[in-house]
């Protein structure tokens, strides 16, 4: 047991170890980033350091793979270098009794990560967007979800426009029970157009049923128009700009992913990326065990065998290859190519047996 702890202990070090320093990395690369991209907007090296405190975080969590196997090979090779792992056989621990503890160490950062780390990146993911919308004068389309519908709002630099639908088609292109509120440069009202449906089309929405109100006028509803078959209302959205205004699933909180698919579903839009990634999420403890077994395959050996930095190598390259996988099965869950279940569990699961049986070939093959 109090090997076990230790074992544990020092896998954890390492790992905020190797954490810190890709997180000071991407923070630095960011910030040149953020400075570059916005420098004709007058974003000091403040504002610039703020949006790479918001965006880092997302970016880290999508390497945590890469990262924990890093911080795997880092501890074998130490306890290599240091003799340990020849007491620890010696004392007649098998392979796989002393792999149990930076295993679990894995399943326990993982179920933290899904827990608390998710929602964290989530908010930052948030707050990011938010702040890049104001830099870019925002000239964004932002898109929620209620139990009355979705609303969607379009900016220009001439004013906003807010569209409240009751539900749409699979894209979002097709809006029904569909509303506009126009808000001139001021931020004031200024008009008010109600359709029956809104179909996108290039520059435009082409309305169908559709009824049009002034609100600067003394008396809105007096003066209201009924608008011609098919009369347009112009638009700066694109289907692609629609899809990007859901944000990616990681922006939304792990917690709260359930009734977000549900809102989705309500409102008529296709729930499957967000489904594909919520399973992702719950097997990401699983992928965490299998890159700590990957590395054990190949760095778990003694230092004057040689050949350790081949094997550091294979054992990073089969990080990256399951990590790619990984992700390769998501764009075709997401596609809708193979089940979501598929998409999320088959990699990690694909990892931990070719793991389980490289170690058992190495040990007692």
């Amino acid at each position: 047991m109090i090997l076990s702890r230790y074992i544990a202990r020092r896998f954890l070090w390492a790992y905020l170890q190797v954490l810190g320093t890709f997180w000071a990395i991407m923070m630095l690369i960011d910030m040149v980033e953020q400075l570059r991209r916005f420098s004709g907007r007058g974003i000091g090296t403040t504002g610039a350091l703020h949006l790479a405190a918001m965006n880092t975080p997302a970016n880290l969590y999508r390497i945590l793979p890469l990262i924990t196997i890093l911080a795997a090979i880092t501890l074998f090779l130490s306890l290599a270098r240091s003799s340990e792992l020849v007491v620890i056989r010696a004392a007649g621990r098998s392979a796989l009794r002393f792999l149990l503890a930076p295993v679990l160490m894995a399943l326990m950062i993982g179920g933290l990560t899904i827990a608390v780390f998710n929602p964290l990146v989530a908010a930052t993911q948030k707050e990011y967007d938010r702040l890049w919308a104001a830099a870019a004068d925002g000239a964004a389309s932002t898109l929620s979800l209620a139990d009355s519908g979705l609303w969607l709002r379009q900016g220009t630099e001439d004013g906003q426009t807010v569209i409240h639908a009751l539900r749409a088609n699979s894209d979002g292109t097709e809006l029904f029970g569909v509303t506009f509120m126009l808000f001139g440069p001021d931020g004031l009202a200024a008009e008010r157009v109600e359709a029956q449906s809104a179909r996108l089309i290039p520059g435009a929405w082409a309305l169908t049923g559709a009824k049009r109100w002034d609100m600067t006028s003394q008396n809105p509803e007096r003066e209201a128009l009924i608008l011609p078959a098919e009369s347009t209302l112009a638009s700066n959205l694109t289907r692609e700009r629609i899809r990007d205004s859901f944000g990616q699933p990681s922006a939304v909180p792990f917690w709260g992913l359930p009734a977000y698919i549900s809102g989705l579903e309500r409102a008529g839009f296709s729930a499957r990326a967000h489904r594909v990634w919520y399973q992702m999420e719950l097997a990401q403890p699983l992928l965490l065990a299998a890159m700590v077994l990957i590395a054990a395959g190949f760095t778990m050996r003694h230092a004057r065998l040689g050949k350790t930095g081949i094997y550091v190598l294979l054992a990073i390259l089969g990080g990256f290859f399951i990590f790619f996988l990984r992700n390769f099965a998501q764009v075709l869950g997401n596609n809708g190519q193979i089940p979501i279940l598929l998409s999320a569990w088959a990699a990690p699961v694909a990892a931990i047996l070719l793991a389980l049986g490289l170690l058992l070939h190495l040990e007692d093959g």
